[in-house]
């Protein structure tokens, strides 16, 4: 049975009035929550894999995928490459190659959000303006580059049951109960199984709405210092919003007011089908300079 939440238009997460900035890891931090992670971190993550099974997190990317408005990804093999041998022979062994040519943002796809993604008025994490961040050919700050590979601890809360259509707004009791009394720890990483993602391959109803973490949730989310979360869903947060007239709050509320990352457009149907709760997560991704996101493969093993 799936259960409906209605919009609340009175409602607001608890810290949105307070400035945050400057952030506690210091007025210079770029790396947010991800700071709780550290080497200890990491280990105690490995430390959970026993079977050495690989469930793989991203979906494919391609030109079909479900976008929102404005964004594209298109491919094309470069001629003069692919053609070469037809017309000058390179070495003795006629060596041939391919390759391709990518326009796309990286704010598609399974990728994970930088914290220069978003800003609330003119101001992102840690307080730095628009103006401070933006340049023509990236962000002068908090560009992906700046963020580590992360390996940490996973946890999945599988919600499908009871958070599973557009506008549908997740609970800190519903957390609760998926996770059936684990607790999450400072630097782990909460991801959410929703059911959503199977509608990735019907574009046009994959991006028409989505369930997701309510202001409740975000903080709470906030308060136990979580370095990573994300959904099975093309953003973060319900769609539509709890309060229709503030939309995309809850991520918004998470990278800038408390620096925690944000992955969109996680594949976690294996993952949630075989009961698994707890994981190490290892999440890599391209360091561009200055871009505000990154494509990403994550995997979780066990």
């Amino acid at each position: 049975m799936v259960v409906r939440v209605s919009a609340r238009p009175d409602t607001t997460p608890a810290s949105a009035e307070a400035r945050w900035w400057p952030s506690p890891f210091g007025a210079g931090d770029e790396l947010g929550m991800l700071n709780h992670i550290d080497e200890a971190k990491r280990l105690r993550a490995l430390g959970l894999v026993s079977r050495g099974r690989l469930y793989d997190l991203g979906h494919v990317l391609d030109e079909n995928i479900p976008v929102f408005p404005g964004r594209f990804f298109r491919q094309t093999l470069v001629t003069t490459a692919h053609h070469q041998n037809a017309e000058a022979k390179v070495g003795q062994n006629d060596v041939n190659w391919v390759t391709e040519q990518v326009s796309a943002t990286m704010q598609l796809g399974t990728h994970l959000d930088a914290l220069s993604h978003l800003q609330i008025g003119q101001r992102g994490y840690n307080g730095w303006s628009v103006a401070e961040l933006a340049d023509t050919g990236g962000v002068k700050r908090l560009g992906v580059e700046t963020v580590p590979q992360i390996v940490t601890r996973g946890l999945l809360a599988d919600v499908s049951g009871v958070r599973s259509g557009p506008g549908d707004v997740i609970t800190v009791a519903d957390v609760e109960h998926a996770l059936g009394g684990v607790e999450p720890e400072p630097g782990d990483a909460l991801l959410f199984h929703t059911g959503w993602g199977a509608n990735w391959g019907n574009p046009e109803r994959y991006v028409e709405g989505e369930p997701g973490p309510g202001y409740e949730l975000a903080d709470w989310i906030a308060a136990r210092d979580i370095a990573l979360t994300g959904c099975d869903t093309w953003s973060y947060g319900p769609v539509p919003a709890e309060n229709p007239d503030r939309p995309f709050e809850v991520p918004q509320t998470l990278n800038v007011r408390h620096g925690v990352f944000i992955v969109e457009n996680l594949d976690t149907a294996e993952l949630a089908a075989d009961g698994v709760r707890e994981f190490a997560l290892i999440l890599t991704h391209p360091k561009l300079r200055g871009a505000t996101g990154a494509w990403t493969s994550p995997i979780a093993l066990v």
